[in-house]
């Protein structure tokens, strides 16, 4: 854990961006490809968390930046080199681009001025997409990691993130795995090695004494 002082520098609103990863309905919401992983997310209060990360994003002028993984209907451009991708090549509910699957899900607020980076292929929301030309335009030194899954995309975008100098905070309750027991030791024995671990309430107060106004969540 960083202390009270390091966090407040390193969550500078000027110089931060938070990242949800696959925070879309086809992945945690009610209809979700992945049920399990969705009523983790859920039941954990993560994605009510996530939403209250986003929500003090925008009151503190924090740039918010959403991840999703989708595929087009005919399957171009998808990996098929893992198991994990032609095993969600086989999944009843697709992340099929246009549908409702790849909205980002309720109870997060998408703002006008939030980005949204779509990619195709691959198992990190960094690697290979706008992502790090999108950061560097923005003057962000700090990314924020939030969602899904504490499996394979959060430990892949933090790894990403510091690999390309960023410095990675991780708000550990505001991401989910499963089972729900792997997600803590991912997190203590892997990327409390590499990232700044925090919560949600200490990223909370670090933007809500800058925020013009407060924000009751």
């Amino acid at each position: 854990m960083a202390s009270k002082n390091q966090l407040v520098e390193q969550l500078d609103p000027a110089t931060t961006v938070l990242l949800t990863v696959e925070c879309q309905q086809g992945v945690v919401g009610p209809g979700s490809a992945l049920p399990e992983l969705a009523d983790e997310a859920r039941s954990s209060g993560a994605l009510h968390r996530v939403a209250r990360l986003v929500a003090a994003a925008h009151e503190a002028g924090v740039q918010v930046l959403h991840a999703v993984a989708e595929r087009r209907p005919d399957g171009r451009g998808a990996n098929s080199n893992a198991r994990l991708f032609r095993a969600a090549g086989r999944l009843p509910v697709q992340q099929h681009r246009g549908t409702t699957a790849v909205r980002i899900a309720a109870p997060i607020e998408v703002a006008d001025e939030d980005l949204v980076v779509r990619r195709l292929h691959g198992l990190s929301p960094i690697a290979g997409t706008d992502v790090d030309a999108l950061l560097r335009n923005l003057g962000c030194r700090t990314l924020v990691v939030t969602g899904v899954s504490a499996n394979v995309a959060v430990p892949n975008a933090v790894f990403d993130a510091v690999n390309l100098g960023y410095t990675a905070v991780v708000p550990s309750d505001a991401v989910a795995g499963v089972p729900a027991d792997y997600t803590p030791a991912m997190i203590r024995n892997t990327l409390a090695l590499v990232a700044t671990i925090t919560t949600t309430d200490e990223v909370l107060g670090c933007w809500l004494s800058r925020a013009p106004r407060g924000v009751r969540s």
